[in-house]
């Protein structure tokens, strides 16, 4: 067979196309972290010093998780570093599924961040479903020249600020994504083409104004009435809840069986023997449970107190909910492979066997927390909204309860929105991209930190996403959105059991 022609090649790298890069799921960020060496040659000695550097890092980030996240509750997956070796490097890496809880990724952002004011050497890379969320957030700031499709590895987080990689300044080479090795070797053999904009890096860390006081704010704490058992759980691991609530939120009749029935003595949480106790929950979390209707199970009948006063009436009605959830959590059979399903059996079962003794009243009465947060936070009042939406102008300020509807970082996050969104309908140039807020040539009076490293139409028509815009207010608002499409990836399997019960 003869050897290719300069022309056959020609033909193969024009119609090549390399198989795409798996995208990530909705809701989750991955995380990658690169310890860069000062040299560009590879050596098992660079190799070896950079693995233990690495190792530095996940106990590093493990004491950050310690100092700012001990009580803190995940919507989904926690925050996790492992290291992996891919295309002949050590890094570390993480993915977390945050599901509707937005507050988890910045969480992690902020950690990330923290990481790297404590390693010289550390380059952190983040990216969601949306890819570069970073430059999502500070895109009425952006260069014209970065776009989406060559922003990989230009973005990264380095001693806690937010550097981009420019092009080259050949103005006839087109921009591109990058591979790290390139990114690294622009890093240490090309400082002056890394771009440090404050006001691209404010726009984008935003949403962190507020950490680490806020990481609190991100959980709500409400008493409810339960079973002793469960109660119990909760006590030693608060971070049940958020599963138990997933499986509630997304509940279906096949994850319903068991509550349907009177008989109480096939549920694993019978409605007896019941304590109210304070329980934490995200706040996503929360609102799922507190805004959804519920037909009380058989077994509940005739267990809830009065519906007066309200206050003991809403606790229990709370209360069956999150019960429930947990009935479903450990039912359903498609919950059999969960961490959390398998070690609240593993408690159950050391209940049974009286290694583990459940509280009595008076140790509940004395010991353990009692905390009712303020659910103003849930209520939106659509006439303080419209008050938001105008700046609210001739309102007072400095009285943050008059007029005002969710928490302050929900009103700041609306205002700020408003603001862009009025700038963009200012911008004559503004167009399918957005406004150009920065010229697409490097110009030094662009606001750019050079103290360490240096910087150097057609109008159209404007559509409007009712469901994105829909979407964004809740995030904003720390609501719920949807259950996500890909939250049963058995649903094919679970249709053929639903019919098979109608057989």
């Amino acid at each position: 067979m003869a050897p290719p022609t300069d022309e056959d090649i020609e033909w193969f790298r024009s119609t090549f196309r390399p198989i795409p890069k798996a995208q990530l799921p909705d809701d989750c960020i991955e995380y990658s972290l690169y310890c860069v060496s000062t040299s560009n040659v590879d050596s098992t000695e660079d190799a070896d010093l950079i693995r233990n550097r690495l190792t530095e890092v996940q106990k590093a980030a493990a004491e950050l998780v310690r100092a700012f996240l001990k009580d803190y509750i995940w919507q989904r997956d926690i925050f996790m570093l492992e290291m992996i070796r891919e295309d002949g490097l050590n890094l570390l890496r993480g993915r977390t599924e945050y599901g509707d809880s937005i507050e988890d990724e910045w969480v992690i952002v902020y950690i990330l961040r923290e990481l790297t004011r404590q390693f010289d050497d550390l380059w952190v890379k983040v990216s969601d479903s949306d890819g570069e969320f970073l430059l999502v957030e500070a895109a009425p700031t952006l260069p014209s020249w970065l776009e989406p499709d060559i922003a990989n590895h230009r973005v990264w987080i380095h001693k806690g600020r937010l550097l981009i990689i420019k092009p080259e300044k050949d103005k006839r080479s087109i921009p591109k994504p990058l591979t790290f090795r390139e990114a690294r070797k622009i890093i240490v053999g090309d400082p002056r083409r890394l771009m440090h904009s404050p006001t691209i890096e404010a726009e984008a860390f935003y949403r962190l104004r507020n950490y680490p006081t806020q990481i609190a704010d991100n959980l709500h704490t409400s008493p409810i009435t339960i079973p002793r058992k469960l109660a119990y759980i909760l006590h030693i691991k608060p971070a049940y809840i958020s599963p138990a609530v997933d499986a509630f939120y997304i509940r279906d009749p096949i994850s319903l069986r068991p509550l349907k029935s009177k008989d109480t003595s096939a549920l694993i949480f019978k409605p007896e023997d019941l304590v109210t106790v304070s329980v934490r929950f995200t706040r996503v979390g929360y609102a799922q449970l507190k805004s959804q209707d519920f037909e009380l199970p058989p077994a509940w009948k005739g267990k809830l107190p009065p519906e007066t006063p309200k206050s003991n009436y809403a606790r229990a009605e709370m209360g069956v909910k999150v019960t429930s959830g947990f009935e479903m959590l450990l039912s359903d059979p498609q919950n059999q492979d969960k961490v959390a399903a398998r070690e609240i059996k593993l408690i159950l079962e050391d209940i049974e066997s009286g290694d583990d003794k459940l509280p009595t009243n008076d140790e509940i009465e004395s010991t353990w927390e009692k905390r009712e947060d303020d659910e103003k936070w849930l209520d939106i009042n659509f006439e303080d909204l419209e008050q938001e939406l105008k700046g609210r102008h001739g309102a007072d300020k400095s009285d943050k309860s008059a007029g005002a509807f969710g928490d302050q970082a929900a009103q700041e996050n609306l205002q700020r929105i408003v603001e862009r969104f009025e700038q963009f309908l200012n911008d004559d140039r503004a167009g399918l991209d957005g406004a150009d807020l920065i010229d697409e040539t490097d110009s030094d009076d662009c606001d750019v930190d050079t103290d360490d490293i240096s910087s150097d139409g057609e109008d159209k028509e404007v559509s409007f996403d009712e469901d994105e815009f829909s979407k964004m207010m809740q995030e904003i608002m720390g609501l719920p959105t949807k259950p996500e499409g890909n939250a049963r990836p058995m649903m094919m399997k679970r249709f053929e059991e639903l019919n098979s019960d109608g057989d």
